[in-house]
């Protein structure tokens, strides 16, 4: 039998970093949605306020960025200790409580957000004169694409790969603002309502500022000498659109679902737009290896499509999570020079710039420095850029684009893969002859690329690949690992 499910139509407390204004959106029952949405700074608040709920820490604030995806491909060495009770889930014991209380916490919060976005898309269209400019075309367009973006994570996470089962039962998708049940939906229907929200917002988002080329795409303390950079735009709301889900940020994502659905041919339409737009420029070298500490991109700010603005990660992370001992989630020094290949290529920045190495008791380990920030705090004054988590890299765009022409061009695919070594330090060209080697280096670069930002696990899922441990130990391709249960019968019908 089928399970229905009933989502939780939560309160929470919504805005954003640049607004003083606060808004409650509370159950359908306890509110006049006519008063929440009377005004178009209303429907802003609404949108900005989802973004800030899905970067808390139990979603991509931390939990889907360097938390469990990451332990589950084993990118971290956890001490006996296990401070913060990652042991179980890296050993893929799912029935452990705190694996439950977590992923448990993440279908919560996601489908919180996803009833928000219904919430808005209801009301919008019979509200479409309150707008001005083309801000209803670009908050429908980023509502629909927020529905698509977080419905599609549910699925990478709580179903089956569509290369495996396509028509296996999924997840439901919530189209609706209401306490009614929704049907579960297959893996390739799912897919087909995510491709469905993210093709209408990209219509939607045809005119979004960012493909203006007045919109520069640089880091945010530049001084504006020449045309309105991102951070300048005369509307707030306009500003740093990379920090919300803007035309290209759709057009990366509809990548990303096309290819996870294995439509090549529309993946690698959707990459090209970004590429040949030459919008998003590489960080320059002299940026990412910068000695001060609030000159130093880490992060390859410039390169990111989209991004959650997380300014409270620092010390969550740098303090906690990321410790200079071994107490929290660190690598052994020999792991992290596997994973970079330090021994057969040299110069590879990433290794140099996101990794230190001390050592405890005779041995060398290294700590994660990539989230790492200027302890002045998250200012544009103090530092380079904003702090964020990343959504979508260009690096990205060009994997993606390498594995939709491989096996028709085999040239242009590694000059695709050989674009992204090279702005990391990596002078050798890739050699590869058959798809399972550049399968093989393909995951290898994600690691080494995405490292601590939870892709790498939806990668070995989509290719239904053994997981390769950092010692090389070998996890077999398992339903099992790659499937998280569904929650129990008291979250999914909306008791908790």
């Amino acid at each position: 039998m089928k399970k229905k499910i009933i989502y939780i139509l939560a309160l929470f407390t919504i805005g954003f970093a640049s607004c003083s204004k606060w808004l409650d959106i509370q159950p359908e029952s306890e509110i006049d949605r006519s008063l929440l949405f009377t005004t178009e700074a209303g429907f802003k608040e609404a949108l900005l306020g989802i973004y800030i709920r899905c970067s808390k820490t139990d979603l991509y604030g931390r939990e889907l960025t360097v938390g469990t995806p990451e332990v589950l491909v084993q990118n971290y060495q956890i001490q006996p200790a296990d401070n913060y009770r990652y042991l179980q889930t890296k050993n893929y014991r799912y029935n452990d409580t705190e694996f439950i209380r977590r992923k448990d916490s993440i279908w919560v919060g996601m489908y919180n957000g996803i009833v928000n976005t219904n919430l808005i898309l209801e009301e919008i269209d019979a509200k479409e004169h309150l707008f001005t400019g083309d801000n209803y075309r670009l908050i429908k367009g980023e509502a629909l694409a927020l529905r698509g973006y977080l419905h599609f994570d549910v699925l990478r996470m709580f179903a089956p790969a569509h290369r495996v089962a396509p028509e296996a039962q999924a997840i439901p998708y919530v189209t609706s603002y209401s306490n009614r049940a929704t049907e579960m939906a297959t893996v390739s229907s799912a897919l087909d309502s995510v491709i469905s929200d993210l093709e209408h917002a990209k219509v939607l988002l045809a005119d979004d500022p960012i493909r203006s080329a007045a919109y520069i795409i640089n880091y945010p303390t530049v001084s504006d000498t020449l045309r309105h950079t991102e951070l300048h735009h005369p509307d707030l709301f306009l500003q740093n659109r990379r920090h919300r889900l803007n035309y290209y940020a759709v057009c990366g994502t509809l990548a990303r679902v096309y290819l996870y659905k294995e439509d090549k041919m529309k993946a690698l339409e959707n990459a090209l737009i970004i590429i040949n737009a030459q919008k998003f420029p590489w960080t320059n070298s002299t940026d990412f290896l910068a000695v001060a500490d609030d000159k130093k991109d880490r992060i390859l700010y410039k390169e990111l499509l989209f991004s959650w603005y997380t300014p409270t990660l620092n010390n969550a992370l740098n303090s906690n999570w990321f410790t200079e001992t071994q107490y929290g989630m660190y690598l052994d020094d020999t792991d992290t020079q596997t994973i970079y290949e330090t021994s057969d290529i040299s110069g590879d920045m990433r290794y140099t710039q996101w990794f230190a190495t001390s050592s405890a008791s005779g041995s060398f380990y290294s700590t994660i420095l990539k989230y790492r920030r200027n302890p002045l705090g998250d200012t544009f004054v103090a530092n380079l850029h904003y702090l964020v988590t990343p959504g979508i890299r260009l690096s990205e765009i060009y994997y993606i684009a390498a594995e939709c022409v491989f096996e028709t061009d085999q040239t242009r695919a590694l000059n695709y893969f050989d674009e992204v070594r090279s702005h990391r330090g990596i002078g050798s060209k890739l050699e590869v002859s058959t798809l399972a080697q550049f399968q093989a280096e393909l995951l290898k670069e994600y690691r080494k690329e995405m490292y601590a930002e939870g892709q790498l696990f939806y990668a070995y899922k989509r290719l239904n690949a053994p997981i390769i441990g950092l010692r090389g130990e070998i996890i077999s391709a398992n339903q099992n690992i790659f499937v998280w249960p569904l929650p129990n019968d008291e979250i999914i019908y909306g008791q908790r």
